[in-house]
C-alpha cells in the first residue's frame, strides 16, 4: 500500500453519505422530476449530464424507498400553527415536496384538528338561555305559590326547573345534556299527565337529588376563606332553588323517608362523579382515605343517632330534645341542623379550599351533599315555613363555616406553610400565608365549563 492510497480514499466521497445528502427520505419513482427519470422525459438532458454512477445510485435508492413512509408526518397542532417539519431534501426537489404536501393533506384529513367544543360566545349564549329557562320556571313556581293562574302552573314550572338543572349537571360533568334534558322533560310531562302520587313523589326526589349534586358540582376552587364562603353560599342557593321545584310536583311524602331518599341518591351520584374527578381511588392518598373514612363515619353516626333517638329514645330524652328545639324556634327563629353544621358545610368549605391545591379536594367536596341534600328537601316539611327554613340554614352556615375555618387552618399548619428548615421560608406568619396562597395555582375549568 502506497502513501497515495489513504489520500485517494480521503478525497473520494463515501457513497452512502453522498446518497443520504442527495436523495430525500421519500422519492416517488413515478414522478417526472425524480432523479432517475426516463430518457424520454422532460429532464432527460439534465439526467444525461450527471455521471453514470450517480444516475445508477439514484435509481437504486429510488426503488429502495419507493414503498417507505415519509419520516415527517405533520400533527394536527403543527398543521394548525403552520409549523410543519419538512426534510431538507424535500425542499430541494419540487417533486418530493409536492408528494410530501399531498401526504400531509391526506394525514390531516384522517386526523381531525383539535378545536374547542364551544367558543366564548357559544358559552355566553347557552348560559343566557339556561338562565332564561330557569327564570321562567321560578316565575311559574311563584305564581303557583301565590295562587295565580291555573293549578298546572306549578307543575310546569317544576318540570322546567328540573330540565334546566339536568342540562346544567350533564354539561358540567361532561355528559350528554341534550339527551338527558329531553328525557327529563318527557318524564316530567308524563308525570303531570298521569297525575299519580307515586310518580309525583318520585319526580320530587330525583329533582331534589339533582339539585343537591349540582350545587356541589358548580363550585370552583377557593384559594382564600372569603372565596370559600362564596362557594358555600352558591351551593346552598342552587340547592334551595331545587326545593321549590320539588315542592312544585306536590308530592305526598313522609318527611324522614323523603330526606333519607334524597340524601342517599345525591351521595351515590356525587361519589360516582367524584371518582372520575378525583382520579379514582388511587388518587386518594393516605390523607384522602382518612378523610373519606372519617366523613363516612360521621355521616353514619349522625343519621343513626338521630334515628335512634326518634325511634327508641326514652320519653324524657325525647321531650328534652323537643323542648330545646321549640325554644330555639320561639326565641331564635330557627336552629342549626347537626348534619349540615357538623358535616356538610365544613366538608364543602374544606373541599373547595383543598381543590385549589390538590385533587383530593373533590373527595372532601363529595360530603358537601350533607348540606345541599337537606336544603333541597327542606320545604317538603309542612311544619317548617320558608322564613324558618332560611333562618335555620343561616345558623347552619355560621356554625359550619366556623368549623370549616378551624379545619382549614389546622390543615395549613401541618401541610400548607413552608417548614422551618426551608431556606426560602418567608419571615412572618402573614408572609408565609401569602406565599401559600400564591402557590395555590391548581387549574380547573370555570363555573360555566365542563369539568370532564
Amino acid at each position: 500500500m502506497t502513501r497515495a492510497a489513504p489520500r485517494r480514499r480521503a478525497d473520494t466521497q463515501r457513497r452512502g453519505r453522498r446518497v443520504a445528502e442527495r436523495v430525500p427520505a421519500y422519492v416517488d419513482p413515478s414522478s417526472p422530476d425524480a432523479v432517475g427519470a426516463t430518457p424520454g422525459g422532460a429532464d432527460a438532458g439534465r439526467a444525461a449530464e450527471q455521471p453514470a454512477g450517480d444516475r445508477r445510485d439514484a435509481r437504486r435508492d429510488a426503488r429502495r424507498y419507493a414503498h417507505a413512509r415519509p419520516t415527517s408526518r405533520p400533527t394536527p397542532d403543527r398543521e394548525a400553527s403552520g409549523d410543519e417539519t419538512v426534510a431538507p431534501a424535500a425542499a430541494a426537489s419540487p417533486a418530493s415536496q409536492e408528494h410530501c404536501e399531498a401526504a400531509a393533506s391526506a394525514s390531516a384529513s384522517v386526523m381531525p384538528r383539535r378545536t374547542p367544543r364551544m367558543g366564548r360566545l357559544g358559552v355566553v349564549g347557552f348560559v343566557t338561555l339556561w338562565l332564561t329557562a330557569l327564570a321562567l320556571g321560578l316565575l311559574a313556581l311563584a305564581a303557583s305559590a301565590l295562587d295565580v293562574g291555573p293549578d298546572a302552573v306549578g307543575g310546569i314550572g317544576a318540570v322546567i326547573v328540573s330540565t334546566a338543572y339536568t342540562w346544567a349537571l350533564a354539561a358540567r360533568t361532561g355528559g350528554r345534556p341534550v339527551i338527558f334534558s329531553a328525557l327529563t322533560l318527557a318524564v316530567g310531562a308524563a308525570v303531570l299527565a298521569l297525575d299519580q302520587d307515586e310518580l309525583r313523589t318520585g319526580a320530587a326526589v330525583l329533582t331534589a337529588a339533582v339539585a343537591a349534586v349540582l350545587g356541589v358540582m358548580l363550585t370552583v376552587p377557593a384559594r382564600r376563606f372569603p372565596q370559600v364562603v362564596r362557594e358555600t353560599v352558591v351551593a346552598v342557593v342552587i340547592a334551595g332553588i331545587g326545593t321549590f321545584a320539588a315542592l312544585g310536583y306536590r308530592p305526598v311524602v313522609d318527611v324522614a323517608r323523603f330526606q333519607y331518599a334524597v340524601l342517599a341518591c345525591a351521595m351515590v351520584c356525587a361519589f360516582f362523579l367524584v371518582y372520575r374527578l378525583g382520579a379514582g381511588l388511587h388518587g386518594l392518598g393516605r390523607r384522602g382515605m382518612l378523610v373519606v373514612v372519617v366523613g363516612g363515619v360521621m355521616l353514619a353516626v349522625t343519621l343513626l343517632y338521630a334515628e335512634l333517638i326518634r325511634r327508641y329514645g326514652t320519653p324524657g330524652l325525647v321531650g328534652s330534645v323537643h323542648d330545646g328545639v321549640v325554644w330555639c324556634r320561639d326565641h331564635l327563629g330557627g336552629y342549626p341542623r347537626p348534619i349540615e353544621a357538623l358535616l356538610g358545610i365544613p366538608s364543602l368549605a374544606w373541599g373547595t379550599h383543598m381543590r385549589a391545591r390538590r385533587r383530593q379536594g373533590w373527595w372532601v367536596c363529595a360530603f358537601g351533599v350533607g348540606v345541599t341534600a337537606p336544603v333541597a328537601s327542606t320545604l317538603l316539611n309542612a311544619d317548617i315555613g320558608i322564613l324558618e327554613s332560611l333562618v335555620s340554614v343561616g345558623y347552619s352556615l355560621v356554625v359550619g363555616l366556623v368549623i370549616g375555618f378551624v379545619v382549614i387552618r389546622v390543615d395549613l399548619a401541618f401541610t400548607g406553610y413552608p417548614s422551618r428548615g426551608d431556606a426560602h421560608r418567608p419571615v412572618g406568619r402573614r408572609a408565609a400565608r401569602e406565599a401559600e396562597d400564591a402557590s395555590a395555582v391548581r387549574p380547573e375549568p370555570g363555573r360555566a365549563r365542563a369539568l370532564l
